[in-house]
C-alpha cells in the first residue's frame, strides 16, 4: 500500500509513543482530529495500526509486504472462481476441440448426466488425439480424457494460495471446483492460472492508486 507523507508521519508518531491517543496525534501534527480521522481509519483497516478503546493507537510492526501476504492469504477459492466449461462423456473430440476454441480455454472438465465430474481434457490431449488421419467425429472423449480420481481437484472454502500451488505443482491450467455428493463429485466452478494472475494484478493496482 502506497502511503500519504501525513500517514508516513502518523506511523511515526504512533512507532516512537504509542500507546497515543488520536488527539495526541492530531496535537503533534497541529491538525484537527476530524482531519486526521480518514488517515486513521485507512491505516487501522490496512493493518500499519491497531487502536484500542480508552487505550489508544498501536503500530502493529508489520511491513507493506507483511499486510499483503496476509491479505492474499485469507482469499478464498468461492471469491473468485468462475462458470466450468464443460462436455458430456459421450461428446467427440471434433466437439471438445470445437467447444475449447469458442469458449477460448485451456481445459475443459468431462461431466456425466449428474454434472458430476469424470474427466479433464487438456489442450495436448486434443492435439495429441487430432494427430493422423483419424476420424475426430467418431472418437468419444472419455477415450481420451484424464480420469478420476487421477483430477486435481479444489474446494470452495480453500484458500487461493493453495489452489495455486496445486496449479503449480501439478503444471497444469486449471482446478475445477468441487463438492461431494450422494452422486459423486458435482463440478461447481473452476480456476485458473488466469484466475490467479488476475488476482495479483487487481491488488498491485489498488495498491498503486
Amino acid at each position: 500500500m502506497e502511503l500519504s507523507n501525513r500517514q508516513e508521519q502518523i506511523i511515526t508518531i504512533v512507532k516512537e509513543n504509542g500507546p497515543i491517543t488520536g488527539e495526541n496525534i492530531a496535537d503533534r501534527l497541529n491538525l484537527t482530529r476530524a482531519t486526521l480521522r480518514p488517515d486513521l481509519a485507512i491505516l487501522t483497516m490496512a493493518g500499519f495500526l491497531e487502536a484500542r478503546p480508552r487505550v489508544g493507537y498501536f503500530y502493529t510492526g508489520k511491513t507493506g509486504a507483511e499486510l499483503f501476504t496476509e491479505t492474499i492469504k485469507k482469499f478464498k477459492v468461492y471469491e473468485y472462481q468462475s462458470v466450468p466449461v464443460v462436455v458430456k462423456e459421450g461428446a467427440s473430440v471434433y466437439d471438445a476441440i470445437s467447444t475449447m476454441f469458442l469458449e477460448d480455454v485451456g481445459t475443459l472438465f468431462v461431466v456425466n448426466d449428474d454434472s458430476c465430474i469424470t474427466g479433464v481434457l487438456s489442450r495436448k490431449d486434443l492435439l495429441r488425439a487430432s494427430i493422423g488421419n483419424q476420424d475426430l467425429d467418431a472418437i468419444p472423449v472419455h477415450i481420451i480424457m484424464t480420469r478420476m480420481p487421477n483430477i486435481t481437484v479444489c474446494y470452495r472454502d480453500d484458500l487461493i494460495v493453495e489452489a495455486a500451488k496445486k496449479l503449480i505443482d501439478n503444471q497444469i491450467d486449471g482446478l475445477p471446483v468441487v463438492k461431494d455428493t450422494d452422486k459423486g463429485t458435482e463440478i461447481v466452478g473452476r480456476i485458473t492460472k488466469t484466475t490467479i494472475t488476475k488476482i495479483f494484478v487487481e491488488l498491485i493496482m489498488e495498491e498503486h492508486f
